[in-house]
């Protein structure tokens, strides 16, 4: 019996390394980690998705995506077969997001965001923002991979502006209760984890590498 191909596509701006944590059964799947690339000028999410897919060399892989990396991965099954769709801490629709970035869209705001001092976050770090603030720049530190000021524009407009209005129900969510950045009361249908954040890729690794493999393995409904 062959292996499941299994391809994770990290958040933004970030390595493949924040799946590290993540044991799946190298009996069982075949996994592989995608990592981000620098986008063409004037690419549109789509086509970037298409350019990523060419990465994959598998039939029928199943696409796990985690925070922007998530809606990366359903763009990338509008143009391969996927076995299985699975976002983490992430939105199936625009209509998931919350107010603060549905009026970023209408404002324009989201341009205002200083892209040049998120990419440096050696110099946040020098500063004392409370001690959740600090954990969250200490990770960033770690796993922020991309240092490029036209990829990070790109990818917030891309998230801010993505035009998907419709949830594909075969889509599987899987969502903390506690995530800051897409709050659950926004979400319409996913697998709760309890005490999740939006890093909770990291925090909540236990529970994900008990539950992805029967997640994984489930036959789809409908």
């Amino acid at each position: 019996m062959s292996k499941i191909p299994v391809y994770f596509m990290p958040g933004l701006a970030a390595s493949s390394s924040i799946f590290e944590r993540i044991q799946l059964d190298d009996s069982v799947f075949e996994v592989c980690l995608l990592e981000w690339e620098i986008p063409l000028p004037k690419e549109s999410l789509s086509e970037y998705a298409l350019r990523i897919t060419k990465k994959i060399t598998h039939p029928n892989p199943v696409l796990i995506g985690v925070s922007f990396g998530g809606i990366l991965v359903q763009e990338m099954a509008r143009h391969i077969n996927a076995r299985k769709i699975i976002i983490i801490s992430s939105v199936r629709s625009n209509l998931e997001f919350p107010k603060r970035m549905k009026i970023g869209k209408t404002t324009k705001a989201y341009k205002l965001i200083p892209m040049q001092l998120l990419l440096n976050v050696e110099k946040l770090a020098k500063f004392s923002f409370g001690e959740k603030i600090n954990k969250r720049i200490k990770l960033y530190e770690k796993f922020l991979s991309v240092r490029d000021l036209h990829y990070l524009q790109w990818a917030v407009e891309s998230v801010i502006l993505w035009d998907r209005n419709q949830i594909d129900e075969k889509v599987i969510h899987i969502h903390g209760d506690q995530d800051d950045v897409f709050p659950i009361k926004y979400i319409k249908s996913c697998i709760i984890v309890k005490g999740g954040t939006h890093v909770m890729i990291l925090n909540k690794y236990k529970w994900l590498n008990e539950n992805l493999p029967l997640i994984i393995q489930e036959p789809l409904k409908g």
